[in-house]
């Protein structure tokens, strides 16, 4: 097994670390799991449970900064629980992480209140960095579902309503990251992409957009209701 990934930039050994439950009905997969972020310096899981209502009971009971969800769960699916979880303690970041990636599963995690959603198959220091971006309050996507949800906004409207249709999907989705207030660092988590990429977005969009700094791009997002 790989040794641990490093902490967050802002954790330090005096900082209490953040507390993970896994909700998962596959015990090699959620053991596995457990152990992995066990692993890591600023993350402790305090449970683990193989069913959506284990789920709700044990947040409910142990409070814990992140709930690292599956979908298909027994006696209640984790589209479910996240709602009754997110609505009892809101402060609970709730992280999806499934091999379910159809749009339907996608959307209905969202509107329950998750604030990320991966794939099984992402790699392990992508799962770790998901459950610091949630618990420090950032949205995350994996890279097959930040396209999905792109594809599906875009698909919302015409090509010729799109707005800002010089820039590219991946720029439109930036901007609207932008105009709800995220930094960079917050984009590059959310979108799952390097911090440099992100730059270059920003750069690409100020010039296309002819604006001269981030303050009028968020102004012109927000005018469009890209936000």
């Amino acid at each position: 097994m790989m040794g641990p990934t490093e902490p967050a930039g802002d954790w330090g050994p005096d900082m209490e670390p953040h507390r993970v439950l896994v909700a998962d009905d596959h015990p090699v997969f959620r053991e596995g799991l457990a152990l992995i972020l066990d692993a890591e310096p600023d993350l402790t899981v305090v449970g683990q449970v193989s069913t959506g209502d284990e789920a709700v009971e044990a947040a409910v009971a142990t409070q814990p900064d992140v709930v690292v969800m599956d979908l298909h769960m027994p006696t209640m699916d984790g589209v479910e629980a996240t709602r009754h979880i997110v609505r009892a303690s809101p402060h609970i970041a709730v992280l999806v992480l499934t091999m379910m990636e159809d749009n339907e599963s996608i959307f209905a995690a969202m509107r329950a209140g998750a604030r990320g959603y991966l794939l099984k198959g992402a790699a392990k220091d992508d799962i770790v960095r998901g459950v610091r971006s949630v618990a420090s309050g950032a949205a995350v996507f994996g890279p097959v579902i930040a396209e999905r949800v792109i594809q599906y906004f875009s698909g919302q409207q015409n090509a010729g309503a799109l707005p800002f249709p010089e820039l590219t999907e991946r720029e439109r989705a930036v901007l609207a990251l932008i105009g709800r207030g995220q930094n960079n660092a917050g984009i590059a988590r959310a979108l799952m992409i390097s911090p440099k990429t992100v730059r270059n977005h920003v750069s690409n969009i100020l010039a296309k957009l002819h604006v001269a700094d981030r303050a009028q791009a968020i102004i012109r997002a927000r005018d469009a209701g890209l936000t």
